[in-house]
């Protein structure tokens, strides 16, 4: 019986992938870094560190140095931030939020982002999740099942009671080593291995997906 829906926060609930490819892009012209969108894409549901190690790929810089990188490409998404509104909700997934809680099925966020809950605030949907984890919650990131066990815990319900929503293929990676149900948002390439797959959020089936849990 599915007892609690688990949502990625980038790409699921909105979608900051444009504001983290600016900030990245910032970061990477004054390092003389190469960085693109394809390197951008490796990126998708992963740590501000590891995605750091990716970007800086051979180049060596010291752990003082690295940290410092990290808190200048947050200074500036933050920035990006301030431009976020309800209007950033992904199609179809505060309909869907709103269906979940009328059926008090428990919500919950697990996210890389340590901006996670001021995020939500923004979006004005903190009141619809019982409960957040994020980047501060766990040491090790997607695709680690950390986050996602973290989660479950915190509603008091088990893996195998959980369906996550990810677009990421480390994310959708997480939720069945963790041994929950995963519906994957995008391309075959990229969540094939979810157990449901959608083109886009507004294609949630909730009927469907609870009928074939």
């Amino acid at each position: 019986m599915c007892k609690a829906f688990i949502f990625d926060l980038d790409g699921v609930i909105t979608d900051t992938a444009e504001l983290h490819f600016q900030a990245w892009s910032k970061l990477a012209l004054e390092e003389n870094l190469v960085f693109t969108r394809e390197i951008n894409e490796q990126l998708r549901g992963i740590s501000r560190r590891d995605s750091l190690d990716i970007i800086l790929a051979e180049n060596v810089r010291s752990e003082s140095q690295i940290a410092k990188m990290m808190e200048r490409k947050n200074d500036v998404y933050l920035d990006l931030l301030n431009s976020i509104t309800k209007d950033d909700i992904l199609p179809g997934i505060l309909e869907l939020l709103l269906e979940l809680n009328a059926r008090q099925i428990k919500v919950v966020l697990a996210s890389a982002s340590r901006n996670a809950r001021g995020i939500l605030l923004r979006l004005g949907l903190i009141p619809l999740f019982d409960a957040i984890a994020d980047g501060w919650s766990v040491e090790r990131s997607k695709p680690a099942p950390d986050v996602f066990i973290h989660a479950a815990g915190q509603v008091g319900v088990n893996a195998n009671d959980c369906v996550v929503v990810e677009d990421a293929q480390a994310g959708v990676e997480a939720g069945k080593t963790a041994g929950m149900k995963v519906i994957g948002i995008g391309p075959e390439s990229r969540v094939g291995a979810a157990d449901w797959r959608v083109d886009d959020t507004a294609a949630i089936n909730l009927k469907q997906v609870l009928e074939q849990f």
